[in-house]
């Protein structure tokens, strides 16, 4: 039987990466499932949306924001703590770097071995790692919400806590007046959902109704195309909520029956690979997400640390 190579440690192929105007001054940038980033113009200044995983790979993403405004970068907003969203902060240059508190604590907690783990798991995406130049530290932090003044006429952006999900830390970018939301991981749209660090049944309750109570009509997830229009959206988060709930369904009746972690891991995948198998990430994901709720259902209330051993450990065991 053929091994399956470890996490996205194989998949080494550039993707094609697009750059959409989503609205007035209002850009996503997309590439096949790869981690999405975004941007907001102010009057004067400029929000960024995700850092990318190193200051080399962010500065391509800067340089064609270049092409679209000059504007200065006053925001960076971290949706949550993984290396691969924040750890490029240092190329924006921005007055202020922005997450929830929670984010800030869980750098703390365990940034360092979170860079360590998905540098292995996802190599690619760590252009020229050296030129990271340590842990990312936001400058700012919030509890429920903070409201930045765009100025002019462009109105306001919400960033706000919606509840744990991905992780107990995320935020949403939201612009009211054009409708249009940056979800981060909280929403994949035709992406699978990494769910190593989650908290699975307050994700897919509380915080996807808060989340698509929202009416957005155009929505950015962490990865996967952007979705737009109301069906799209509404697509989109059913999408996230199925595959939670299929999870806890598939994990909760082996759990219940006394099986193994490897036994929940064969229901889970059998389960979702129909409908999910061909997306992005798909099999990077799975063993570390069964782990992370085979925990919660015994009682390991947050999620314990992945490092580069314990990546190794659950792959192995889980894996074919």
């Amino acid at each position: 039987m053929t091994t399956k190579s470890f996490a996205s440690s194989a998949d080494l192929a550039d993707k094609e990466q697009t750059l959409e105007v989503l609205g007035d001054g209002v850009y996503a940038l997309t590439a096949e499932g790869d981690p999405n980033v975004g941007a907001i113009e102010g009057e004067d200044f400029l929000v960024c949306f995700e850092a990318m995983a190193t200051p080399v790979a962010a500065s391509a993403w800067l340089t064609r924001l270049r092409e679209l405004t000059a504007k200065p970068i006053r925001y960076l907003v971290l949706s949550h703590y993984h290396a691969v969203r924040v750890l490029g902060a240092s190329a924006f240059g921005a007055d202020v770097i922005v997450a929830h508190d929670n984010t800030r604590a869980l750098i703390a907690e365990r940034g360092r071995q979170d860079w360590e783990s998905e540098l292995g798991r996802m190599p690619r995406l760590f252009r020229d790692p050296a030129s990271i130049p340590g842990l990312t530290w936001p400058t700012a932090t919030f509890s429920d919400r903070l409201t930045i003044q765009l100025g002019g006429n462009r109105g306001e952006l919400v960033l706000a806590y919606c509840g744990r999900g991905h992780t107990e830390g995320d935020i949403v970018a939201w612009l009211p007046g054009q409708k249009i939301l940056f979800a981060g991981d909280l929403i994949e749209a035709q992406a699978a959902l990494y769910t190593g660090d989650a908290f699975h049944r307050e994700w897919a309750g509380g915080t996807l109704d808060a989340i698509a109570a929202l009416g957005a009509e155009s929505l950015v997830g962490g990865r996967g195309a952007v979705a737009q229009g109301r069906d799209a959206v509404d697509a989109a988060v059913r999408q996230t909520r199925d595959f939670l709930a299929t999870m806890l369904a598939q994990v909760g009746a082996v759990h219940a029956a006394g099986g193994t972690l490897k036994d929940a891991f064969t229901a889970a995948h059998a389960a979702l690979a129909p409908g999910y198998g061909r997306w992005p990430i798909f099999e990077h994901c799975m063993p570390f997400n069964v782990s992370r709720l085979w925990d919660e259902l015994s009682g390991i209330e947050r999620p314990v640390i992945w490092t580069a051993e314990r990546d190794r450990e659950i792959w192995d065991q889980l894996q074919d």
